[in-house]
């Protein structure tokens, strides 16, 4: 047992929504005392970073309600009920981009927000891209501007905030990685 464990003693789920649900647990602390942690429950998502022949990240711009505003990121979109994350992910960066990919590797995974959250992005590295024919289409309520820019334009990107998400920040370091080999 981790000497740092929350055992839950009860558990209410308070909303159940398309794309998450939450509940509030009480919890009993390692010291034994009692607390309460409101917490998300999140399907998964994937991410990619998938990089053009010419060395470019290809991006997208959308809005984000939660932050109401547009931000650059990485393709990415969540894994539906029994689907296999490298499945979701060349489905994500088809409908996304446009774009297949020939080289396709998973590279790692993490949590976007372990304090609240159970969401896990698995990033893959998408190489020696082509154009899809007829790409499977987006979702319906989902519009996207497609783009690609140099490794220096996304860190500028960055600095100035039309990158705001820090699986994208996490990307470019990768990239950064990938194409200075």
């Amino acid at each position: 047992m981790n000497r740092f464990e929350e055992k839950t003693v009860a558990s209410e789920t308070i909303f159940e929504g398309k794309i998450i649900s939450l509940r509030v647990d009480e919890v009993e602390l390692p010291d034994g005392k009692r607390s309460k942690r409101e917490l998300i429950n999140h399907p998964g998502a994937v991410a990619v970073i998938a990089i053009t022949d010419e060395g470019k990240m290809v991006l997208v711009e959308q809005y984000r309600k939660a932050l109401n505003r547009s931000i650059v990121e990485i393709p990415a979109g969540k894994i539906e009920p029994g689907e296999d994350i490298r499945v979701t992910a060349m489905r994500e960066l088809e409908e996304e981009t446009g774009y297949g990919a020939n080289q396709f590797e998973y590279l790692q995974s993490f949590a976007t927000s372990p304090g609240f959250a159970n969401e896990i992005i698995h990033i893959f590295v998408a190489q020696e891209l082509y154009k899809v024919d007829k790409p499977a289409a987006g979702d319906e309520d989902e519009f996207i501007e497609l783009m690609e820019c140099t490794l220096e334009e996304a860190e500028e990107m960055v600095l100035n905030q039309r990158i705001y998400d820090a699986k994208t920040a996490f990307a470019i370091l990768h990239a950064k990685k990938l194409l200075n080999k």
